[in-house]
């Protein structure tokens, strides 16, 4: 079994082609570089996807296969929007004091404890509301222990990541995996919480070896940790409790959205606007300059980017000639495709990623089982292995790069406006040894779990 390029009725290598994946490559070689902001780079690029007609304007802002997916956007600006509400009142600093008594005012501790708690929180919720949640505790703690806070981001990023990969709304590829497979939350929380357990405890691990000996604090700085109260940091109570029984609904929201036929971006955005409203803001402009425009922007600029490669073809070549190298051996396919969604998500968002391998996959199925249709065809024993190589292989994937995961993105997003820079590489010194582990133990756990145990 080798699929076809030649069959695909998307597939034509043309002048478009080669424009589009240079636009991609100079595009991401800039964006590596830094030499230029990584915002101006991707509206840039976005730009002449467009004006040279490689993907046209209604494909870009509404073509779900192509286009900027506005879900994700919306999600970010509801989310967004809260956390500039309760900013004031002082709830995060509050976190913020608990957090570090319960690490003892520790840094090594602390990171530990964020990690844990990062990754739970992406598992029940989803990992970019949890980093976005988590982000301004961390620039706190950092802040009054004096230590560097770009390592705890990093981490956090990783472990939303991690943590987010167990379940069924825990990051955006496995939503796109279970609609296409028609899998059950509970089949994610069945075949992936087992190795995401595994490799939480791996990543604190890594953690206490990296950093046991390079997060330090005084003394001094940590009995002034330790004699806080947290309870005075609380400056606006009633506001507090408004915007507790908001984000309350909001996370709820989040856990049922399937079952009530809400999409994230929907609850989000909901919140907001009943957050604004019990808030009493006579102006909301303070509120809305500070959401995190320049990387929303990015977001917008990467998936019409994207788009364009997907649209020519590139991707699906790419995955095509990952297919045709198995013959037909699943086992073999399994483990490629785990390594080659690893490495593609690292160098590209995985979300695209996962649209271009889904149909792929059903296409490699039904010339496997021809026999077969419909969830027979979907859900057939011996492909199951292949949904859960593609969703370990693209959601940890995503720890390889800053631009890999929209959680990364944001942290990335965040880090700059506090005024602490994580640069490219610095994120791939941290994320790249941690993703290529974690993608190891994972092939372990494939192989063992689903071939030879099976």
């Amino acid at each position: 079994m080798s699929p076809d390029i030649a069959s695909s009725p998307h597939f034509d290598v043309n002048p478009a082609f080669w424009t589009a994946t240079l636009i991609f490559i100079v595009a991401y070689v800039l964006i590596v570089s830094e030499k230029i902001h990584k915002t101006v780079v991707a509206i840039c690029g976005a730009a002449l996807m467009l004006i040279l007609h490689i993907l046209d304007q209604h494909e870009a802002f509404h073509a779900e296969e192509f286009g900027v997916d506005w879900n994700v956007i919306f999600l970010l600006i509801g989310m967004m929007t809260i956390i500039n509400l309760i900013r004031p009142t002082g709830f995060f600093e509050y976190i913020a004091i608990k957090s570090a008594k319960m690490g003892k005012g520790e840094p090594l501790r602390i990171m530990m404890i964020f990690a844990v708690v990062t990754g739970v929180l992406s598992a029940l919720l989803d990992n970019v509301t949890t980093v976005l949640l988590l982000a301004p505790v961390t620039l706190f703690i950092a802040d009054a222990l004096d230590v560097d806070p770009v390592p705890y981001l990093i981490i956090e990023a990783v472990a939303s990541n991690v943590g987010g990969t167990a379940t069924l709304i825990g990051d955006p590829p496995n939503i796109m995996i279970a609609s296409k497979a028609k899998l059950t939350f509970m089949d994610f929380i069945y075949h992936l919480s087992p190795v995401v357990i595994v490799l939480m405890v791996v990543l604190i691990g890594v953690i206490k070896v990296v950093f046991g000996r390079r997060l330090k604090s005084t003394m001094e700085l940590r009995q002034r940790v330790m004699a806080m109260d947290e309870k005075a940091a609380i400056t606006d109570p009633l506001m507090l409790k408004k915007s507790l029984f908001v984000l309350g609904l909001v996370l709820l929201g989040f856990v049922f959205h399937g079952a009530l036929h809400y999409e994230p971006a929907t609850v989000a955005l909901f919140g907001a606007g009943l957050l604004l409203l019990l808030s009493k803001t006579k102006e909301p402009h303070h509120i809305l300059a500070e959401i995190e425009w320049p990387t929303l922007f990015f977001f917008i600029g990467l998936f019409i980017i994207i788009g364009g490669v997907v649209k020519v073809g590139l991707i699906k070549w790419m995955s095509l000639e990952m297919l045709a190298i198995t013959q037909g051996n699943l086992l073999g396919t399994s483990m490629l495709l785990l390594w080659f969604s690893a490495i593609a998500s690292a160098i590209i968002d995985n979300i695209p990623y996962v649209a271009t391998m889904n149909p792929l996959i059903i296409d490699m199925a039904g010339q496997l089982w021809p026999e077969e249709t419909g969830l027979a065809l979907l859900q057939h024993p011996d492909l199951m292995p292949l949904w859960w190589s593609l969703a370990l292989g693209a959601c940890l994937g995503g720890n390889g790069s800053p631009i890999g995961a929209s959680a990364n993105v944001i942290v990335v997003g965040m880090a700059e406006r506090a005024g602490k820079r994580i640069s490219f590489m610095r994120f791939v010194a941290y994320g790249l040894p941690i993703m290529l582990l974690t993608v190891f133990i994972s092939m372990i756990y494939v192989w063992l779990r689903y071939y030879y145990l099976a």
